[in-house]
């Protein structure tokens, strides 16, 4: 593809994206339609005004005119610009956009090198994650040896999506490579590229969710261990006189908050990593980067949501919102997208659910996959998850069971919540010997649950073992089996007692972890002790009717078991309740549970 034509294509993909057609975005910046058309579809060579009237009129912050092919500075015919539409009156063109912030010193490396890289953030910027690798890897290639160049290069091809529990083993050794080339230098560019070269290290290597899918010698706790000395070096550094040698500049302290904070996930409590993403939401405000402002708005979403801060997490969805909207991002807004089905699920709103799961989403995951844009199990995984969990509670999970879709959560055994969805969908459907089956086999492999991370991706594998655990006991003669199990999944959720337990990055809120605490103190036998879990969760969900409803039933099924004269009423009020909650959003397993309670309170 040649620059002009590179041109092009951006300028027609950002037009769509605006939801604009040929002749508003003509209109927009006083150009004639068919001078726009003839550019856009790369029979014309853009012109700097063109491509700076346009990066104002579609807010690209620049990128287009980075875009603009090499050569002679191109003046458009004066017939062709600054013409009223006709019926329209002669309006002065719009102030351009502010170019982006260009990669740190592209001048030191070269015109070539730094085409390669605009392109490819380009491309980045447009969820096409291929297209932009193989501008990154040009520009490896173009740097020849010059190792700043080349770690340059190397770090924006380690911003790119991964698949989900994969390691890029690849890139890491192109990480390593240059790692091994600056080692020892302390000039301020060196440390920089090394810094983030090493935040990028953790992360990939934290990527890993097995002993299957690890690097040997190098498992995700090394990842942890790295980006715990990463930030330890970025504080030290911090702390140094401005301009001083060895120092590292805003937008590369981005780089390292945002890898190492991804790094840190399954490793420490989601309020460390809330001062992580909160510093860094504030840097990248400081820093003018519209890339980082994006991650760091995701990055304390995600937060805040983990601490149960979610009016707070509302009002950070709010301002993506308007961000996604502001740089036309396709990554930005199908992480909008998500976040609000996410929002919708948690909140009970299933018909907005299931208008973005089953609609959008899809067609969006579909078509980026078919073209290479995303790495196919980025996208793919992120809507069979939020499916799940809208069937789950919807109580319709035999209608995902017997699609074609149930092969995707079969397929994923290497993922740890997989295995625990499908023993939870199992059971779902009735079939409580293979759920069990399934269960006892998960337990071996992983040491009975001991082997878990303390946070990040085991708080939703226990809180959906803690569900199998519970419907085990309570529907089969396996309490004593499933007993065994209890220990170590109550230590790990007992941990995280005043947080949300959040799947995916980020998929679904499955529900406080008191909440499953809760649970799995049912089945040890101390109701008492379920209902101080309750208590917490409660306060974590009262807002919630949907999260209410299932934690009314919950401390129905406690009370009952504690034996008390008054139990019973208070169980069958806390039932009822549940139950007209339950009929109204269409929850119809949890329905079912309300009736079976009030109907039989004794044998419960």
């Amino acid at each position: 593809m040649t620059p002009q034509e590179e041109f092009a294509e951006a300028l027609r993909v950002r037009r769509e994206a605006a939801d604009l057609s040929l002749a508003e975005l003509a209109r927009r910046v006083h150009y004639s339609k068919s001078y726009l058309s003839r550019v856009e579809n790369g029979l014309r060579p853009p012109g700097r005004l063109l491509a700076e009237r346009c990066d104002a009129a579609l807010r690209a912050d620049g990128t287009l005119l980075a875009l603009l092919p090499p050569g002679p500075e191109q003046h458009e015919r004066r017939d062709e610009a600054d013409q009223p539409v006709r019926g329209t009156r002669r309006r002065p063109p719009p102030d351009p956009a502010p170019a982006a912030p260009p990669p740190a010193r592209p001048s030191d490396y070269g015109a070539g090198f730094d085409q390669h890289i605009r392109r490819g953030d380009t491309r980045h910027l447009l969820g096409e994650m291929y297209e932009a690798g193989q501008h990154y890897r040009a520009a490896y290639e173009a740097a020849g040896g010059d190792q700043l160049a080349r770690a340059h290069a190397v770090v924006r091809s380690a911003r790119r999506w991964s698949d989900p529990g994969q390691v890029d083993r690849d890139l890491l050794f192109r990480i390593d490579a240059c790692l091994a080339a600056l080692a020892g230098r302390e000039d301020t560019r060196a440390v920089e590229l090394r810094l983030q070269l090493t935040a990028h290290r953790a992360k990939k290597l934290a990527m890993a969710i097995g002993d299957d899918t690890a690097v040997t010698g190098a498992e995700p706790r090394t990842g942890a261990r790295l980006a715990r000395q990463a930030l330890a070096e970025l504080r030290e550094r911090g702390r140094r006189p401005a301009g001083a040698p060895g120092g590292v500049g805003d937008e590369a302290r981005c780089e390292v908050l945002t890898e190492t904070r991804w790094a840190l996930y399954d490793f420490e409590p989601a309020r460390t990593l809330l001062a992580l993403s909160t510093e860094l939401r504030d840097l990248a405000v400081r820093s003018h980067s519209a890339y980082f402002q994006g991650e760091a708005l995701v990055a304390l979403a995600i937060d805040q949501l983990r601490t149960g801060r979610v009016p707070a997490a509302e009002a950070t969805l709010s301002l993506h919102r308007e961000y996604a909207a502001r740089h036309r991002s396709r990554l930005a807004h199908w992480q909008q997208g998500t976040l609000d089905a996410l929002m919708n699920l948690w909140r009970g709103e299933f018909a907005a659910a299931e208008g973005w799961i089953l609609g959008e989403a899809g067609q969006v995951a579909a078509a980026m996959e078919a073209g290479l844009s995303m790495p196919a199990d980025a996208l793919s995984q992120t809507v069979l998850g939020q499916e799940y969990w809208l069937r789950h509670e919807q109580g319709r999970l035999a209608e995902l069971f017997a699609s074609p879709r149930m092969a995707g959560v079969q397929r994923r055994g290497y993922f740890p919540v997989w295995r625990a969805g499908l023993a939870l969908a199992l059971c779902a459907t009735g079939r409580y010997e293979q759920a069990a089956d399934q269960l006892r086999a998960f337990a071996a492999d992983a040491g009975d649950f001991t082997r878990f991370p303390p946070s990040g991706w085991a708080l939703p594998t226990a809180a959906t073992l803690a569900l199998v655990c519970a419907d085990l006991a309570e529907r089969t003669d396996r309490r004593t089996e499933v007993s065994a199990y209890v220990p170590a999944l109550r230590a790990l959720l007992d941990a995280h007692g005043d947080e949300l337990v959040l799947a995916g990055w980020p998929t679904v809120l499955l529900g406080p972890a008191a909440r499953f605490s809760a649970l799995l103190a049912l089945v040890a036998g101390e109701p008492e002790t379920a209902l101080g879990h309750l208590a917490r969760a409660v306060r974590l969900a009262q807002r919630y009717p949907a999260q209410m409803a299932r934690l009314r039933l919950d401390e129905a099924r406690a009370r009952i078991r504690t034996g008390s004269p008054a139990a019973l009423a208070t169980a069958h009020g806390l039932a009822r309740t549940a139950l007209g909650t339950a009929e109204e959003l269409g929850m119809v397993t949890l329905a079912r549970d309300c009736r079976e309670l009030l109907k039989y309170p004794a044998g419960r």
